[in-house]
């Protein structure tokens, strides 16, 4: 029997979510399924993956082929480069040890990519907000700006009015 690690879709309409399955290579992508072994969610930023990693490494070294995305998502979780150092282990280029000190090293690199550009995303935010807040608060002064000068203009216009009302009202009044 070919198996297959594949995507089964699920989720509403427009907000895609993902299993990770293994199954026979003949079922419908969202049919019959031998075992779950995690979840893949696109939808985040960046895209979230819950993957069960030692039942994962088992059918990748059982020879279950996986689908181009989820053989994406198996490099980036490690799982390729798990199997590459087991098979090492087996050759006797190193022992046990030695190669998960490697994974273990591998992964807290990752770790700190990820954070590093997490770190950027907040401050390009952050930045971003600054700079709308700025932009907001030019308008505001031009609006003001342009408040008072009609406030001006309309006291102005008063005071004219004021001024000029009572010398028509007194004129009349001598004649």
């Amino acid at each position: 029997m070919a198996t297959k690690i594949r995507l089964q879709r699920g989720g509403r309409k427009g907000y895609a979510f993902y299993s990770i399955v293994i199954a026979d290579a003949r079922a419908p992508r969202d049919g019959r399924f031998t075992e779950k072994i995690g979840t893949y969610n696109p939808n985040t930023n960046p895209a979230t993956v819950d993957l069960n990693f030692d039942r994962a490494l088992y059918w990748v070294e059982v020879g279950a082929q996986p689908t181009d995305t989820v053989r994406n998502i198996l490099s980036r979780e490690g799982v390729y480069l798990m199997k590459h150092l087991k098979g090492g282990v087996k050759k006797g280029a190193f022992d046990e040890a030695a190669a998960q000190k490697k994974f273990d090293a591998w992964k807290a690199d990752k770790q700190k990519g990820l954070e590093k550009v997490a770190a950027e995303e907040k401050k390009a935010k952050l930045d971003a907000a600054k700079k709308a807040l700025e932009a907001e608060k030019q308008v505001n002064e031009a609006i003001a700006k342009k408040v008072a000068e009609k406030k001006a203009a309309a006291a102005a216009a008063a005071a004219e009015a004021e001024a000029e009302a009572p010398a028509t009202e007194e004129a009349p009044a001598e004649a």
